[in-house]
């Protein structure tokens, strides 16, 4: 008798065990789709993967749904990185790129527009063709034109006067992010001389913090090429986002540069990842804005946000060169190319 109620007991556990290893596998497979769905790719023309970035604008939020924001800087930065934010350097050079007069930077030069030109054969050159050609963006160009940050406005006439990129300079733009003071450092390399220039501090927005990840934030570390994937998003554009379909600019603000692949010590895949602007949401006017308030502060699901006034000019001038990305905790952390130059660049 007690051999058969132990034999019973033994039965009983085995089957349970199979029926609780099961379960889980089941949950697991579950959550992995679930992971797998929980994206969306927009459909064209958006030439854009939307996988890690999923926040939107306050808008969109209910009272279930509370905005998560953390310290400007997290308490355990004092321990990482005791240099405080008033002792990291700052810049602001991105009027250089676009005057036509100096002080400029070297990298860039100031032509005269003329719709016939030896290297356009067969037909007028536009801002297009003139954008090809010196590999600079027509939102540089626009912008060197117009003399202010205008960036739709491409009129142009005979005798015009604008900036665009050296064809005989070898240069590189990097851009150096610190994770605990919320900073962008974005830099010209000269790959001939080997120095580099800081030429403007960023305040940024990034990931809420994750004791799951290596960076302990949903924003990952390490480098990272751009990639050319970008897009240009207006009121009014539309695509699916978690299966609802919306105004992009209300997810990504007005641009969007994802990141492209692994350099080195990158704790996550670059997929999904990259700068965008702030998420716009309609005022009590019914205008679309956005909340600055939201900059240094740790609230996305991993991408870098820019304010966007900030992100506009960013794009305009790299998305036409090289540029690398490198995610630190702790300025004094990160392994930029070249030499510090300082005001080398303008000699």
């Amino acid at each position: 008798m007690l051999f058969r109620q132990i034999f019973i007991l033994v039965i009983v556990a085995i089957f349970g065990t199979i029926g609780v290893a099961a379960f889980l596998k089941k949950k697991d497979k579950n959550e992995e789709q679930s992971r797998t769905t929980a994206f969306e790719v927009v459909s064209e023309p958006i030439e854009i993967e939307l996988y890690n970035e999923v926040s939107i604008a306050s808008s969109y939020l209910t009272p279930e749904q509370p905005i998560v924001t953390s310290k400007k800087i997290p308490e355990e930065s004092k321990e990482i990185s005791p240099i405080s934010v008033e002792d990291l350097p700052e810049a602001n050079r991105i009027d250089e790129f676009f005057n036509k007069r100096d002080p400029r930077l070297p990298i860039v030069q100031t032509i005269v527009y003329k719709s016939r030109v030896s290297w356009q054969k067969g037909r007028a050159a536009w801002i297009a063709d003139y954008a090809s050609h010196y590999k600079t963006s027509r939102h540089f160009i626009a912008r060197s034109l117009n003399g202010k940050a205008d960036y739709e406005k491409q009129d142009i006439g005979e005798g015009d006067r604008f900036n665009v990129f050296r064809e005989d300079k070898d240069f590189e733009f990097y851009l150096l992010i610190d994770i605990l003071s919320s900073r962008m450092w974005f830099y010209c390399y000269d790959k001939d001389t080997n120095e580099r220039v800081l030429l403007k501090t960023y305040a940024v927005g990034l990931g809420r913090p994750d004791d799951g990840s290596e960076s302990g934030y949903l924003t990952p570390l390490g480098k990272y090429t751009l990639g050319d994937k970008i897009a240009v998003y207006r009121p009014k554009t539309m695509a699916f986002h978690h299966g609802e379909k919306i105004e992009m600019v209300r997810v990504f603000g007005t641009r969007w540069i994802p990141f492209g692949e692994e350099v080195s010590d990158c704790t996550a895949s670059p997929k999904g990842y990259g700068i965008h602007g702030l998420p716009l949401s309609q005022n009590e006017k019914g205008e679309l804005v956005e909340n600055t308030e939201t900059l240094e502060k740790y609230e996305s699901d991993g991408c870098i946000r820019m304010a966007t006034e900030d992100i506009e000019e960013l794009f305009a001038i790299i998305i036409t060169k090289p540029t690398t990305v490198e995610l630190v905790k702790g300025f004094h952390k990160a392994t930029p190319p070249g030499e510090e130059a300082g005001d080398k660049i303008h000699h």
